[in-house]
């Protein structure tokens, strides 16, 4: 009769260690690897992009840089000079921009007559931002003002046809506050209207 041979407690625990390693490692092997989800909105693009249309747009871009400070984020050229898209930065609002391109219904404010739209930014000094804007060839539509709601600002109009508001924050207002002054202002422009001249009969 073959004598029954009892195994030592340590080998036990070391073969028992040895297979859970093994088995532990067959695992990782057959998982698949994590792909990282992608992002549906990029953390770069989360607020709202004005998307620019103008009629060149290589001096667009330069006059951005020289007269608002802008940085070119990236910039795709096409043969023939023409801009098929740009993205530049003024701070850390980001703006888009793009030639015209009339077959595909991208007309720039100079070939419509205009734009109802404003772009609005806030700087850190609006006084010193518009002075040098306008030395640039900006065109002021608004001079610089403390307004009602807190801002200081101005408006400006490019040599593109883009409308600019440049504000500097200057005090914060609640709501009520902003309706109380708005009506102040209301009734001080009606007190100093001048009354209409009688028609003459």
């Amino acid at each position: 009769m073959a004598k029954r041979v009892k195994a030592k407690p340590k080998k036990i625990k070391r073969a028992a260690k040895k297979a859970k390693l093994i088995s532990k490692n067959a695992k990782a092997v057959s998982r698949k690897p994590k792909v990282q989800k992608l992002k549906a909105i990029p953390d770069a693009y989360k607020a709202a992009i004005p998307y620019l249309i103008v009629n060149d747009g290589v001096a667009a871009i330069d006059f951005y840089k020289r007269a608002f400070g802008a940085t070119e984020v990236m910039r795709f050229d096409m043969p023939g000079g023409k801009i098929a898209h740009a993205e530049m930065k003024i701070g850390d609002s980001l703006f888009m921009l793009a030639d015209e391109f009339p077959e595909m219904g991208a007309v720039s404010p100079s070939t419509v007559g205009g734009t109802p739209v404003s772009v609005m930014v806030y700087v850190n000094d609006v006084d010193s931002f518009f002075a040098k804007a306008i030395s640039e060839g900006a065109r002021e539509e608004r001079a610089v003002e403390d307004k009602f709601y807190g801002d200081r600002s101005g408006n400006l109009l490019d040599p593109f046809g883009h409308k600019w508001t440049f504000s500097t924050h200057k005090e914060d207002v609640s709501i009520e506050e902003m309706k109380r002054r708005m009506a102040e202002m209301q009734t001080q422009a009606a007190d100093t209207a001048s009354p209409s001249e009688p028609d003459n009969l």
